[in-house]
């Protein structure tokens, strides 16, 4: 993708290289060994790796993404709308007026459902005023730095396809997610880690698993790789102990020789990929243990944000993202569960939402405040947030909880461009709805494409004969976020 979007992939491989150029085997070859610097030449084009950075269409405000996923729906009920009228109407019925057409996962809308005020404490925090609950103590202490979206709103009200909404801007499988989107558009400044890294906290992965960070029908390049904080960053990457790096290295140079003369013959940009994902794998042997030794971290940093060496958490994966954005990592996703709180055994309101508010919230406000020091939050949009919120009505289980709630729910953002200390939009009194600037998950995907420097309407890709893209045929900007 240039300023022009065209594709590198489809057509700088396809017009340039294979344009019926003559080339032989040889030419190819050396043509290879150029692109790598091999002979100490300047690159040849026609071999850019895809992941190479990308001029965008726009002057960008922030050049890497840490994207903090709350997977299960966190309650901003609880967290971060405040919301007295309902706590007054506690165990009152809802007004049908509000539930009138409207779908819930889990309870029928028309039988009584009652309202649910929350127990928590709040307190206005920063310049901003911005309410904060008891359950964020340290969150509380960075809403100066941070945009918080009040009113976001989604369309799907079950997890998976919510999650896969929110990453891909679609709820069917197969579409791209947002990391694998901006990589196609800007590629990665990282020269020996992928483009996009995914890091795992919690007690299971996100449902719908790795479709969340899929290339869907861009090439497999631009899909998230999972890393894990501890032992071996990815599985099945060490070479066995009787394959010395020479031997390796003189492999894969008559495996890339033999895939570049396939790609010379059918033209299919995938094998391009497959030559990349070779040459990355290579290079990672050495940098991801390098990567997750927190050995050269001060002691200082660690009690910062939380985490042990040695210790896999999602505290651990907050300074693993700031060192995977200090070495040109363009997008980071943390994925750390389980936000779910319907009341049942494992996810109420009264001991599980306070247990896993504090798994994350020093380490989430560590996060803003390391890389404010480092001077890396203007380049950095840091996001949190999950795939949609809680509803103001409670749910008939073991204990207290609520249900999925798609029309007003809480994100924040922080650097990058981000307007701080902004506060956007307004739920009604009871937190129902959105009553001022509602900010549609396709107008989120918009904002963050321009703080990158993309135009939604122009990343697109022709497949199937349709030019997709990650907002589909929708998103606005969101003004009051931009600084």
């Amino acid at each position: 993708m240039t300023p022009q979007n065209s594709n590198p992939l489809q057509d700088q491989t396809r017009r340039q290289f294979f344009g019926r150029c003559g080339m032989g085997l040889g030419s190819i070859a050396l043509a290879s060994l150029l692109s790598e610097n091999r002979l100490n030449a300047a690159p040849d084009p026609r071999f850019q790796n895809p992941l190479a950075p990308r001029q965008p269409h726009l002057a960008p405000k922030a050049k890497n993404i840490i994207y903090m996923f709350m997977a299960g729906g966190p309650s901003q009920l609880e967290l971060f709308d405040y919301k007295p009228k309902l706590a007054e109407l506690n165990g009152q019925p809802i007004p049908q007026s509000f539930i009138e057409g409207k779908r819930f996962a889990f309870m029928d809308s028309s039988h009584g459902i009652k309202l649910l005020g929350s127990r928590r404490s709040f307190k206005q925090h920063g310049q901003n005023g911005m309410w904060v609950s008891d359950l964020f103590p340290n969150i509380a202490t960075v809403t100066d730095d941070a945009a918080f979206v009040m009113t976001c709103a989604t369309n799907l009200f079950n997890h998976a396809p919510a999650k896969l909404f929110m990453n891909t801007g679609s709820g069917l499988f197969g579409r791209p997610s947002m990391g694998a989107w901006v990589t196609y558009g800007i590629g990665s400044e990282a020269n020996d880690l992928p483009g996009f890294v995914v890091l795992q906290s919690g007690p299971r992965g996100p449902r719908g698993g790795s479709v969340n960070w899929g290339s869907g029908f861009l090439p497999t390049t631009f899909q998230g790789v999972p890393f894990r904080g501890t032992g071996e960053p990815i599985l099945n990457l060490t070479s066995p102990e009787t394959i010395d790096a020479a031997r390796q290295r003189r492999t894969l140079d008559t495996i890339r020789d033999l895939n570049l003369k396939r790609l010379v013959d059918t033209g299919d940009p995938e094998i391009t990929t497959r030559i990349a994902s070779y040459e990355m794998a290579f290079k990672m042997q050495s940098s991801a243990p390098e990567l997750i030794d927190l050995s050269g971290e001060s002691e200082a940093t660690l009690k910062l944000y939380g985490a042990e060496r040695g210790k896999p958490s999602y505290a651990s994966n907050c300074l693993l993202a700031r060192r995977l954005v200090e070495r040109g990592v363009r997008f980071v996703q943390l994925y750390h569960a389980n936000w779910d709180s319907h009341g049942g055994p494992g996810e109420n309101l009264e001991d599980d939402l306070p247990k896993v508010c504090r798994e994350v919230d020093q380490g989430s406000a560590a996060l803003v405040k390391d890389l404010k020091a480092r001077g890396l939050l203007d380049d950095t949009l840091v996001i949190w947030g999950g795939e949609f919120g809680r509803t103001p009505m409670g749910e008939n289980r073991e204990k207290t909880g609520r249900n999925h709630h798609i029309d007003a729910f809480t994100m924040w953002f922080a650097g990058g461009g981000t307007n701080p200390g902004a506060i956007i939009g307004q739920t009604d009194e009871l937190g129902f709805s959105p009553s001022k600037d509602r900010c549609h998950v396709h107008d989120i995907h918009a904002t963050i494409l321009h703080l990158l420097g993309l135009e939604h309407t122009a990343l697109t890709f022709r497949f199937q004969g349709r030019d997709f893209r990650l907002t589909d045929v929708e998103g606005n900007l969101i003004p009051g976020l931009i600084a």
